[in-house]
């Protein structure tokens, strides 16, 4: 089963906690902290496979997540990082961001991408000790994770791709050309979904070639199979235009199929005909031989026009097909090494928190809220039913000039002040 496109949900590891604990040792009455870190959270990574070109596997799961870090121990032992969630697609997929649709990633062959870091783990509480605190009774809680809500869209990656209209022989070709085993038969829309072969040549350039499912008018528009498969040829090299000569087809004539299909892929993307194009005029078996020179004229005259070079074959006879596929090993030899991938925008795996972010505002119901980074970072380690901790909360907010802010915002005795979970009322 053929799929390029899916939408998935990738999730990042969580941070483990940090340990509270304190050194019980005999003959050591007055072991100090000993609490260890928690381990870092496990990370998305997406990596390309150039043996894969469909992403059916993903139809059946949707959801990924990286393992979360293993909190930490007592002696300072600190806990294991989570495994990392590595996902494989096949080379040539784009990777977007479902809210937004912009691309994150286009993944080139061997390419391997970090899209989101795994939760920090929180700090034990052999981190808190100070002179003047020497049992600290709190420890930091690990990091949550990151959900990223992704679209996965393939484009697959060929040397060359035969185009053409329903019936014109395209997936004939293919199957005379490579080991590929395409559906064939009698009717239009036969092929359903791009078809891959790698043409093996007596000279020694091989290379991938690709049958792209009929196209028809309106294609740019959506109509037929529209984008659903115009997207495959964006990353084709050389184009292989497939036109039925016989007649039997269709009621256009050769060099008005060629005009149409072109006139489709202008539309929808007007790089694509500065492509090489090489016209396979198929089926010339079947006309008869006082028949050919005028059904092939016109045809000749629109490739000389505009620069194509044109091959008469039969797929279903083998005839002329060493030396279109040559044609092809040529034209690709001249061609640059690669195609340009998509133009990836900045993306911030991992947004930088400053403690000093906090902001102090009044809401709707002329409730006061304090949040931010490190107000949430504190929230996270403090344990507000020990004295000592809920001393240390105080203290925080007085040194950081929120009590401060508070006051310049009009806050009176037993107004209520909420920060992220916590609510609590004030009191001077």
């Amino acid at each position: 089963m053929f799929v390029d496109h899916v939408k998935i949900k990738a999730e990042s590891g969580s941070g483990g906690h940090g340990k509270i604990n304190f050194l019980r040792m005999k003959y050591v009455p007055n072991g100090g902290p000993d609490g260890g870190d928690g381990g870092h959270g496990g990370d998305v990574v997406f990596y390309a496979d150039t043996g894969t070109n469909t992403l059916v596997d993903f139809r059946f799961r949707r959801h990924f997540k990286a393992e979360p870090g293993v909190n930490g121990g007592g002696n300072n032992k600190s806990g294991a990082r989570g495994k990392d969630c590595e996902i494989c697609v096949p080379a040539g997929t784009l990777i977007r961001d479902a809210k937004t649709n912009r691309v994150i990633a286009d993944m080139k062959p061997g390419e391997r991408r970090v899209l989101a870091k795994g939760g920090r783990g929180g700090r034990g509480n052999q981190h808190f000790a100070t002179p003047t605190r020497q049992a600290p009774k709190f420890a930091e809680d690990g990091k949550p994770g990151r959900v990223l809500e992704l679209t996965l869209e393939l484009k697959l990656l060929a040397d060359a791709g035969i185009i053409g209209f329903p019936n014109a022989g395209k997936s004939t070709l293919l199957s005379m050309v490579t080991n590929a085993k395409p559906k064939i038969a009698g009717y239009q829309f036969t092929t359903l979904s791009p078809n891959l072969g790698v043409v093996r040549t007596d000279w020694g350039a091989d290379f991938v070639l690709a049958d792209i499912p009929g196209l028809i008018e309106g294609a740019s528009e959506g109509v037929g199979l529209g984008h659903d498969f115009l997207r495959h040829i964006e990353r084709t090299k050389v184009l292989v235009h497939v036109v039925d000569v016989s007649g039997m087809e269709s009621d256009k004539t050769p060099e008005e199929a060629v005009e149409a299909i072109n006139s489709e892929l202008f539309a929808y993307n007007p790089e694509l005909l500065d492509r090489p194009q090489i016209i396979a005029a198929n089926k010339i078996d079947l006309l008869l031989e006082e028949e050919r020179e005028s059904a092939l004229a016109p045809l000749r005259a629109l490739a000389e026009e505009k620069g194509y070079r044109l091959y008469e074959i039969s797929a279903a006879t083998n005839r002329g097909l060493t030396e279109l596929m040559r044609a092809v090993s040529e034209t690709l030899a001249d061609y640059p090494e690669d195609i340009i991938f998509e133009e990836e925008e900045d993306f911030i795996i991992e947004p930088e928190e400053t403690v000093e972010s906090i902001t102090v505002e009044i809401d709707e119901d002329g409730a006061f809220r304090v949040e931010g980074p490190g107000i949430e970072r504190l929230l996270g380690y403090t344990n507000m039913i020990d004295e000592k901790g809920f001393a240390y909360f105080q203290r925080f907010l007085r040194n950081k000039g929120i009590i401060a802010r508070l006051e310049e915002l009009g806050i009176t005795e037993g107004d209520t002040v909420h920060m992220y979970e916590l609510e609590f009322d004030y009191y001077p």
